[in-house]
């Protein structure tokens, strides 16, 4: 790609929100080996029993499906007329889940929304809440909320509570955050099996490139921007492509399993990616940073929701989190209220 064309071409304006709920760990807490999908599968119960007013048994058989908050989480219809995805029956899911540990007697689950999945906050915390202390809690665990933390500037780690139960909730607008200038040399740390597929099969550790997590990176975040937010990412996707497959990557990578039980199937299922590092170093990094950096909190590949597809970036030559040394911040755009 040529600097002609990478000037041209605009970064992706997504506004996201991260938080965590924090919940009272009376007994020993035991998820299991996959409790994002603990989590999902009970959030997804609550947030049914929650807002659905026909109890319909099908939800796309419902007159209220274009309008009802559990089909927009869980369905999330493409609008009518919608000219990206035509070919899918839904569209990417506004949040992902990120199942976190026991310390000090509370547990922690960290959650982003993204774009106008924001104005959902209150429902989505009250859907939260009923799922852990429901009788059967999350995976057999009960667990009271006790509260929940809004990160103040995505990635920053500076963190204010903004809900208590019986408070009202004091959230902060979210905001496309800006990424720093992009770095010579990348290390991307996949903490979760990564699902992306080439040609119909999911890639393997040995056959894996850096244009598989981006391919997928750039058309999740295309189609996030294009259903819930209001600016679309319009780019020159072929460039960007092209150039991804340019990039030469040194991976240490292995496969994980993880283990789901699917109610809808009635059947235990596997579900595997890869997990490990991924280092860059001798390409021009700046037409994939920002997707890159917003990729950390919205995950990549197939069950992203239940938090899998989850990395960080660990660049040798960027500060930890987008403040700057004196503890000012680096600048928010697109702010959309919650």
């Amino acid at each position: 790609m040529n600097e002609g064309t990478q000037s041209r071409l605009p970064d992706p304006r997504l506004s996201i929100g991260r938080y965590r709920a924090r919940f009272a760990a009376e007994a020993p807490v035991h998820m299991g080996e996959f409790p994002g999908s603990a989590w999902r599968g009970a959030l997804g119960h609550a947030l049914k029993r929650t807002v659905c007013v026909t109890r319909l048994p099908q939800c796309r058989a419902c007159a209220l499906y274009l309008s009802c908050a559990y089909s927009y989480f869980y369905d999330t219809p493409p609008p009518p007329g919608a000219t990206k995805m035509r070919r899918y029956e839904t569209a990417p899911h506004p949040f992902v889940l990120e199942p976190g540990q026991v310390h000090a007697q509370t547990y922690t689950l960290g959650f982003t929304l993204v774009g106008q999945a924001n104005r959902h906050l209150a429902l989505f915390i009250h859907a939260l809440a009923r799922a852990a202390e429901g009788p059967r809690g999350v995976a057999g665990n009960r667990l009271p909320l006790v509260a929940v933390d809004q990160e103040v500037f995505v990635g920053g780690e500076r963190w204010e509570t903004i809900h208590r139960p019986g408070e009202p909730l004091d959230a902060r607008p979210v905001a496309s955050p800006v990424p720093p200038p992009a770095p010579a040399t990348c290390r991307i740390v996949l903490l979760t099996p990564l699902r992306v597929k080439r040609e119909g099969r999911h890639v393997g550790p040995e056959e894996f490139r850096f244009a598989d997590l981006f391919s997928n990176l750039l058309r999740r975040v295309s189609m996030l921007t294009a259903f819930h937010t209001d600016t679309p990412l319009e780019t020159d996707f072929r460039a960007l492509m092209d150039a991804a497959r340019q990039v030469e990557a040194r991976t240490t990578l292995v496969w994980q399993d993880k283990t789901r039980y699917s109610h809808r199937q009635k059947a235990a299922m596997r579900l595997g990616g890869v997990v490990g590092r991924i280092d860059l170093a001798g390409a021009d990094l700046a037409p994939f940073w920002p997707y890159l950096w917003l990729g950390q909190w919205l995950h990549a590949g197939s069950g992203a929701t239940m938090g899998l597809g989850h990395y960080r970036l660990e660049p040798a030559s960027l500060p930890a989190h987008p403040a700057s040394r004196d503890g000012s911040t680096m600048g928010v755009i697109e702010e959309t209220p919650p």
